[in-house]
Protein backbone atom coordinates (compact mmCIF):
# COMPACT_ATOMS: atom_id res chain seq x y z
CA UNK A 1 0.00 0.00 0.00
CA UNK A 2 1.59 3.49 -0.76
CA UNK A 3 2.55 5.54 1.72
CA UNK A 4 2.29 8.99 1.55
CA UNK A 5 4.00 11.98 3.90
CA UNK A 6 2.19 14.86 4.85
CA UNK A 7 5.70 16.83 4.10
CA UNK A 8 4.99 16.27 0.17
CA UNK A 9 1.53 17.90 0.91
CA UNK A 10 3.04 20.55 2.52
CA UNK A 11 5.44 20.96 -0.64
CA UNK A 12 2.70 21.03 -2.77
CA UNK A 13 0.73 23.62 -1.33
CA UNK A 14 3.41 26.02 -1.15
CA UNK A 15 4.34 25.82 -4.57
CA UNK A 16 2.99 28.16 -7.29
CA UNK A 17 -0.26 28.01 -8.37
CA UNK A 18 1.14 26.53 -12.12
CA UNK A 19 3.02 24.01 -10.51
CA UNK A 20 0.18 22.43 -8.17
CA UNK A 21 -1.80 20.64 -10.68
CA UNK A 22 1.62 18.79 -12.29
CA UNK A 23 2.59 18.01 -8.95
CA UNK A 24 -0.23 16.13 -7.90
CA UNK A 25 -0.58 14.60 -11.33
CA UNK A 26 2.88 12.84 -11.33
CA UNK A 27 2.19 12.01 -7.72
CA UNK A 28 -1.05 10.38 -8.17
CA UNK A 29 0.60 8.90 -11.33
CA UNK A 30 3.33 7.62 -9.52
CA UNK A 31 0.71 6.19 -6.76
CA UNK A 32 -1.09 3.97 -9.41
CA UNK A 33 1.56 2.91 -11.44
CA UNK A 34 3.47 1.81 -8.41
CA UNK A 35 1.26 1.08 -5.00
CA UNK A 36 4.09 0.24 -2.95
CA UNK A 37 5.74 3.26 -3.96
CA UNK A 38 6.63 5.28 0.00
CA UNK A 39 6.64 8.99 -0.38
CA UNK A 40 9.72 11.36 1.24
CA UNK A 41 11.65 14.57 0.99
CA UNK A 42 15.35 13.78 -0.51
CA UNK A 43 17.10 17.06 -0.77
CA UNK A 44 13.84 19.52 0.24
CA UNK A 45 12.27 18.14 -2.97
CA UNK A 46 9.32 14.91 -3.01
CA UNK A 47 10.62 11.35 -3.62
CA UNK A 48 9.48 8.22 -3.90
CA UNK A 49 11.28 4.85 -2.79
CA UNK A 50 10.64 1.68 -3.71
CA UNK A 51 13.25 -0.64 -2.76
CA UNK A 52 15.58 2.57 -2.92
CA UNK A 53 15.44 6.06 -4.90
CA UNK A 54 12.81 5.44 -7.39
CA UNK A 55 11.93 8.44 -8.59
CA UNK A 56 11.43 12.07 -7.38
CA UNK A 57 9.50 15.86 -8.47
CA UNK A 58 10.13 19.48 -7.48
CA UNK A 59 8.37 22.91 -8.28
CA UNK A 60 10.67 25.97 -8.93
CA UNK A 61 9.36 29.60 -10.04
CA UNK A 62 8.33 28.73 -13.63
CA UNK A 63 8.92 24.86 -14.14
CA UNK A 64 8.43 21.43 -12.34
CA UNK A 65 10.61 18.58 -13.29
CA UNK A 66 10.41 14.74 -12.49
CA UNK A 67 13.43 12.49 -13.11
CA UNK A 68 14.30 8.84 -12.36
CA UNK A 69 16.78 8.50 -9.82
CA UNK A 70 18.67 5.86 -12.90
CA UNK A 71 16.83 8.13 -15.36
CA UNK A 72 20.15 6.75 -17.90
CA UNK A 73 18.61 3.49 -17.73
CA UNK A 74 15.17 3.98 -18.09
CA UNK A 75 14.81 6.49 -20.14
CA UNK A 76 17.96 6.35 -22.05
CA UNK A 77 19.52 8.84 -24.62
CA UNK A 78 21.96 11.06 -24.11
CA UNK A 79 20.76 13.33 -21.42
CA UNK A 80 18.15 11.38 -19.65
CA UNK A 81 17.41 13.78 -16.90
CA UNK A 82 16.78 16.45 -19.55
CA UNK A 83 13.91 14.85 -20.82
CA UNK A 84 11.06 16.04 -17.94
CA UNK A 85 13.09 18.73 -16.43
CA UNK A 86 10.78 21.70 -17.81
CA UNK A 87 7.65 20.74 -17.27
CA UNK A 88 5.17 23.71 -17.65
CA UNK A 89 1.70 22.65 -17.53
CA UNK A 90 0.46 18.94 -17.30
CA UNK A 91 0.20 18.12 -21.04
CA UNK A 92 4.21 18.05 -20.92
CA UNK A 93 3.91 14.85 -18.92
CA UNK A 94 4.01 11.86 -21.30
CA UNK A 95 0.82 9.98 -21.56
CA UNK A 96 -0.44 7.94 -18.39
CA UNK A 97 0.47 5.04 -20.19
CA UNK A 98 3.81 5.69 -21.14
CA UNK A 99 4.86 7.32 -17.42
CA UNK A 100 3.04 3.93 -16.19
CA UNK A 101 6.19 1.88 -18.47
CA UNK A 102 8.91 3.64 -17.28
CA UNK A 103 7.94 3.97 -13.48
CA UNK A 104 7.59 -0.08 -13.99
CA UNK A 105 11.01 -0.04 -16.14
CA UNK A 106 12.29 1.69 -12.85
CA UNK A 107 10.71 -0.69 -10.03
CA UNK A 108 12.14 -3.64 -12.87
CA UNK A 109 15.47 -2.40 -11.73
CA UNK A 110 14.82 -1.64 -8.13
CA UNK A 111 13.63 -4.97 -7.88
CA UNK A 112 16.58 -6.60 -9.76
CA UNK A 113 19.05 -4.36 -7.26
CA UNK A 114 20.65 -2.89 -10.24
CA UNK A 115 23.53 -0.20 -8.81
CA UNK A 116 24.08 2.85 -10.93
CA UNK A 117 27.62 3.42 -10.71
CA UNK A 118 28.14 6.61 -10.20
CA UNK A 119 31.59 8.83 -10.79
CA UNK A 120 32.94 10.70 -7.46
CA UNK A 121 32.92 14.36 -8.28
CA UNK A 122 36.16 15.43 -7.00
CA UNK A 123 37.20 18.98 -6.52
CA UNK A 124 40.92 20.29 -7.08
CA UNK A 125 42.24 21.25 -3.83
CA UNK A 126 42.15 24.84 -2.58
CA UNK A 127 44.98 27.26 -3.81
CA UNK A 128 46.21 28.76 -0.42
CA UNK A 129 46.98 32.40 -0.88
CA UNK A 130 50.39 33.17 -0.04
CA UNK A 131 48.99 35.91 2.58
CA UNK A 132 46.84 33.14 4.54
CA UNK A 133 50.06 30.62 4.14
CA UNK A 134 51.92 33.15 5.76
CA UNK A 135 49.78 33.82 8.48
CA UNK A 136 49.55 29.88 9.05
CA UNK A 137 53.34 29.79 9.15
CA UNK A 138 53.16 32.28 12.62
CA UNK A 139 50.51 30.48 14.49
CA UNK A 140 51.73 26.65 14.88
CA UNK A 141 48.31 25.49 16.47
CA UNK A 142 46.34 27.11 13.74
CA UNK A 143 48.42 25.31 10.76
CA UNK A 144 47.76 22.06 12.54
CA UNK A 145 44.48 22.58 12.78
CA UNK A 146 44.25 23.87 8.66
CA UNK A 147 46.18 20.56 7.75
CA UNK A 148 43.82 18.40 9.53
CA UNK A 149 40.86 20.27 8.37
CA UNK A 150 39.01 18.45 5.62
CA UNK A 151 39.66 19.51 1.29
CA UNK A 152 36.30 20.75 1.90
CA UNK A 153 36.34 23.35 5.08
CA UNK A 154 39.75 24.48 3.62
CA UNK A 155 38.56 25.81 0.95
CA UNK A 156 35.69 27.36 2.80
CA UNK A 157 38.44 29.06 4.07
CA UNK A 158 40.36 29.93 0.73
CA UNK A 159 37.08 31.23 -0.88
CA UNK A 160 35.95 33.34 1.73
CA UNK A 161 39.99 35.29 2.34
CA UNK A 162 39.96 35.45 -1.67
CA UNK A 163 36.49 36.71 -2.71
CA UNK A 164 37.39 39.97 -0.40
CA UNK A 165 37.63 42.94 -2.65
CA UNK A 166 39.61 44.96 -0.91
CA UNK A 167 43.01 44.23 0.89
CA UNK A 168 42.09 45.62 4.38
CA UNK A 169 38.81 43.21 3.62
CA UNK A 170 40.71 40.66 2.77
CA UNK A 171 43.77 41.25 6.03
CA UNK A 172 40.62 41.02 8.68
CA UNK A 173 39.37 37.91 7.27
CA UNK A 174 42.73 35.85 7.59
CA UNK A 175 42.72 36.96 10.92
CA UNK A 176 39.30 35.85 11.88
CA UNK A 177 40.70 32.68 10.13
CA UNK A 178 43.27 32.51 12.12
CA UNK A 179 41.64 32.59 15.32
CA UNK A 180 38.63 30.53 14.43
CA UNK A 181 41.27 27.90 12.64
CA UNK A 182 43.46 27.77 15.94
CA UNK A 183 40.33 27.01 17.85
CA UNK A 184 39.41 23.97 15.41
CA UNK A 185 36.60 25.69 13.59
CA UNK A 186 34.98 25.41 10.24
CA UNK A 187 34.62 28.28 8.42
CA UNK A 188 30.90 28.51 9.01
CA UNK A 189 30.86 27.42 12.85
CA UNK A 190 28.53 29.57 13.76
CA UNK A 191 25.63 27.75 11.91
CA UNK A 192 26.44 24.53 13.13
Amino acid sequence: MATKDLRVDAYIEKAADFAKPILKEIRARVHDACPACEETMKWSSPSFQYKGMLCGMGAFKEHCMFGFWKAALVVGGSNPHARFRHLTSVTDLPSKKEMAALIHKAMALNDDGVVVERAPREKASARVPADLVGALQKNKKAKAAFDAFSPSHKREYVEWITEARRAETRRKRIQAAIKWISEGKSRNWKYQ
